[in-house]
């Protein structure tokens, strides 16, 4: 089997992730970072970044990929500002593992991902835990798109402080 224009990828699943307030999104890829598929949603909270950390035991996961919500224009908010300390505390979770933690831009995603769902019918009370983990499915393929595209990792690396 041939490597065909990817000379720069790295092979091993990766975890897309979607923080939200109320839910987290979760998607897996396969090995070879072909394709992204849903896993599951996470209550946010106490004891979310635990229940991510044995996803991604479970997956043997070489990296986790957080998305990052920017303004259409590519401004940070508050939204931002959030899950970047989300994704800090779990790169520190994740360090000892050896497991890095990339943010993504991720505008339009859960956009993306609800009218996806809409197009399958399915009902918006119905579907918000399934648009949460169809927005990191969009966030992970994106990522792993890139990757293929640049020969680079996606994102912006999450340095663990003190590290």
């Amino acid at each position: 089997m041939t490597d065909s224009g990817a000379a720069g990828f790295r092979r091993g699943r990766r975890i897309g992730v979607d923080v939200g307030d109320a839910r987290i999104g979760v998607a897996s890829s396969d090995p070879d970072g072909m394709l992204a598929t849903p896993v599951e949603t996470v209550p946010a909270g106490p004891g979310s970044q635990a229940r991510l950390l044995a996803l991604v035991e479970e997956y043997e996961a070489v990296e986790v990929v957080v998305g990052l919500p920017r303004s259409l224009n590519g401004g940070e908010g508050p939204a931002a500002a959030k899950v970047r300390g989300y994704a800090a505390e779990l790169a520190a979770l994740l360090a000892p593992a050896s497991v890095p933690v990339r943010l993504v831009d991720e505008r339009m995603s859960t956009v993306t991902a609800a009218q996806g769902m809409r197009a399958s019918g399915m009902k918006a009370k119905k579907g918000r835990a399934f648009i949460d983990q169809a927005a990191a499915v969009v966030i992970l393929q994106s990522a792993l798109e890139g990757e293929k595209t640049s020969g680079r990792p996606p994102g912006q690396l999450v340095e663990v402080a003190g590290g």
